[in-house]
């Protein structure tokens, strides 16, 4: 047998496992090691920068970012309003337009009164409820333990009604008694003061132009004080008829309204 037609000894090749597996892996480790960077960075909170961060995120999961918002500033988009050309104003914003709302509206009718000689007869209140229009003293404006107006109160609504009118608010006419008498019952107090603010929308709807399906009559009787009551002084202040315009706002909105007014009329004092 010639060499040629020698059979040649089988050389083993070497095997080589597959090594596909350490691509992912070497991924994930550089993902852990940012995670872990990212967690170091961040072991030393900054409150604002942690706010902002927190916005930001609620931004990116929770809407698509527009060009007309500035999402840096953590206004959230609703879904439905990212195709929208509607501007979306912050909370504060909202907050002083509302102010200046209601603000306009408490002139007009102080404007209104004083022309009158009425100025004093009623205390304006703003808070996170709206404007109150306070009618303070039944004497002034019902007879002792009676419902019925006296000619000082139509006076005052008929200043109080058109301005209300053309307004797009709703109104609570909230009815309240002094407490007079030590274990009496209440029955006749929530009845005399539901009475009350009955008759003074009643008014405001037939002679005031105040539409009917925007306001509304309770009678608290004497559960919600404003002072002790120990004075006749103290006591005439609780027995009292409180227009209450109702802002329109959403709750968070609303909440910032006492701070605006307390900072307007802190720089106004100065």
């Amino acid at each position: 047998m010639s060499a040629s037609k020698r059979r040649r000894p089988k050389v083993e090749e070497d095997e080589h496992p597959d090594e596909r597996w350490m691509a992912s892996y070497m991924d994930m480790v550089t993902v852990l090691m940012c995670m872990f960077i990212v967690l170091f960075a961040m072991s030393s909170v900054d409150a604002e920068k942690f706010a902002q961060l927190k916005e930001s995120l609620a931004t990116g999961f929770g809407a698509e970012e527009t060009n007309t918002v500035d999402t840096a500033v953590g206004i959230v988009v609703p879904p439905d309003k990212v195709d929208s050309e509607e501007v979306i104003e912050p909370d504060a914003a909202l907050a002083a337009k509302e102010v200046d709302d209601l603000t306009a509206l408490q002139d007009a009718i102080y404007a209104g009164l004083q022309e009158k000689g009425l100025e004093d007869a009623v205390r304006f209140e703003m808070d996170e409820r709206g404007l109150t229009i306070r009618l303070v003293s039944s004497e002034m404006f019902f007879a002792p333990d009676l419902a019925d107006l006296t000619g000082e109160a139509v006076r005052v609504l008929d200043t109080v009604g058109p301005a209300l009118a053309p307004t797009t608010y709703q109104v609570s006419v909230e009815g309240h008694t002094a407490q007079v008498r030590q274990f009496a019952d209440n029955a006749l107090d929530w009845e005399l003061s539901s009475s009350r603010s009955v008759n003074v929308l009643r008014y405001l709807v037939s002679q005031g132009g105040v539409v009917q399906d925007r306001i509304k009559a309770v009678g608290y009787g004497e559960s919600r004080p404003l002072t002790p009551g120990l004075t006749a002084a103290e006591l005439a202040q609780n027995r009292r008829v409180d227009i209450v315009v109702l802002s329109g706002q959403s709750e968070d909105v609303r909440s910032l309204i006492p701070g605006i007014v307390a900072e307007r009329d802190a720089t106004a004092g100065t």
